[in-house]
């Protein structure tokens, strides 16, 4: 048998490579350390476990679930939208539960792209974003993230015949990988942008809540006329630490939202009643487990920035997410630092590049690591380099 081109010339995700280098490391007896995946190590709250076991055992809950969620659920996302960023939004029309903000974002480019069609896609970035362009027949067209522009896409230089062919343009702000934060001015910007190309905007709005000295994080849809063409996709994932259970939202644009629901109606049956339930107590229960996550989260963002800088390595401490986006030594690629780190000392950090071109000159380093695994990581990474330098 033979598989479609558009398999044969994909990739293996990411971070599938990088749980198999870590899986063959340890079955070799190896205490390897993992500074490269963000999934929070922190337990879901124990109000929420309570109400997805309560909903569990209820044989209402038992059936095929609806595609576009409970009312409930799609209530209580508006509502917290609502107290969180002032918007109002319609939840019959404008909010759509997710089986995870990824299943969402992949979905969304084939309501959008046809084959040969333009994608504006940030470099670095989540690399969804790319590859459902690619197997949608797109072209991703790459828009560099770099210091000097603060990670930020330079809108103004791009191309007037591929701006006009494009036919969605991806943000993600908090921006991962590289931490970064975008303001009210420019997703005015965007907005103006997207109208005058007629573009279709999608905003990652994952990381909004993990936030570091105070910093409140804006959503794309409080620029006035961002419904007119965009949607923000959002997760519980990172919010109340919900990675395993599936469970996001998009939010926004009604025809975008409706495209999205027709395309999900036809390819998957829904999120489990159960945990929409839990969900739903998520949003509207209380939120005191998202400070007291983020204080163990700067926490350690501290402790990150504190080492890289002892050894020289360049880091900005960010305003929010999971994530340090740190300059490799000198001498190095990102790929060859990143090997080194897991062949020699056996820590684990994400190559920049794994994101996009743009990424060469980095390593992205998460916070998701219990404390002690974290500081025992960076000990090895300050004592490593200290003999590197030391030998030199």
């Amino acid at each position: 048998m033979q598989t479609a081109t558009r398999i044969e010339n994909l990739p293996p995700y990411l971070f599938v490579g990088i749980t198999k280098q870590i899986a063959e490391k340890r079955a070799q007896g190896e205490d390897v350390i993992s500074l490269a995946i963000g999934d929070p190590d922190l337990p879901t709250p124990s109000h929420i476990l309570d109400r997805l076991c309560e909903a569990a055992r209820d044989p209402a809950n038992h059936h095929y679930p609806e595609t576009d969620g409970l009312p409930e659920l799609r209530q209580g996302i508006a509502g917290w939208y609502q107290r969180r960023f002032r918007i109002a939004l319609d939840s019959d029309k404008e909010v759509l539960p997710l089986i995870g903000a990824k299943e969402g974002i992949g979905h969304m480019t084939f309501c959008f792209v046809d084959p040969g069609d333009i994608a504006l896609v940030p470099d670095p970035a989540y690399p969804v974003y790319s590859k459902s362009t690619i197997l949608a027949g797109g072209e991703p067209y790459y828009l560099p993230l770099t210091g000097e522009n603060n990670f930020l896409p330079d809108l103004e230089n791009i191309p007037p015949d591929v701006a006009d062919k494009a036919k969605i343009l991806w943000l993600n702000y908090p921006n991962n990988p590289t931490g970064a934060v975008a303001d009210l001015d420019f997703f005015e910007r965007v907005v103006d942008f997207a109208k005058k190309h007629d573009v279709a905007v999608c905003h990652d709005a994952a990381y909004t809540e993990v936030v570091f000295d105070g910093y409140r994080p804006v959503s794309f849809l409080e620029v006035p006329d961002a419904k007119d063409i965009g949607v923000e996709f959002h997760s519980l994932s990172k919010t109340y630490n919900m990675t395993g259970w599936r469970i996001g939202m998009a939010v926004g644009n009604e025809e975008m939202i409706n495209a999205l629901m027709r395309m999900k109606s036809n390819l998957d049956s829904g999120i489990p009643q159960a945990i929409q339930h839990a969900a739903i107590e998520a949003l509207n229960g209380s939120q005191d487990c998202i400070a007291e996550n983020n204080s163990i989260y700067q926490r350690r963002r501290d402790k990150v920035i504190q080492t890289l800088n002892r050894i020289g390595m360049q880091a900005v401490p960010p305003k929010a997410g999971l994530y340090i986006w740190a300059g490799v030594p000198e001498g190095y690629t990102a790929s060859d630092f990143a090997a080194r780190l897991i062949d020699e000392i056996g820590v684990v950090v994400t190559p920049g590049t794994g994101y996009g071109n743009s990424g060469e000159g980095y390593i992205r380093i998460s916070l998701t690591t219990p404390d002690d695994r974290l500081e025992e990581g960076l000990d090895r990474i300050e004592r490593w380099y200290n003999s590197l330098q030391e030998g030199s």
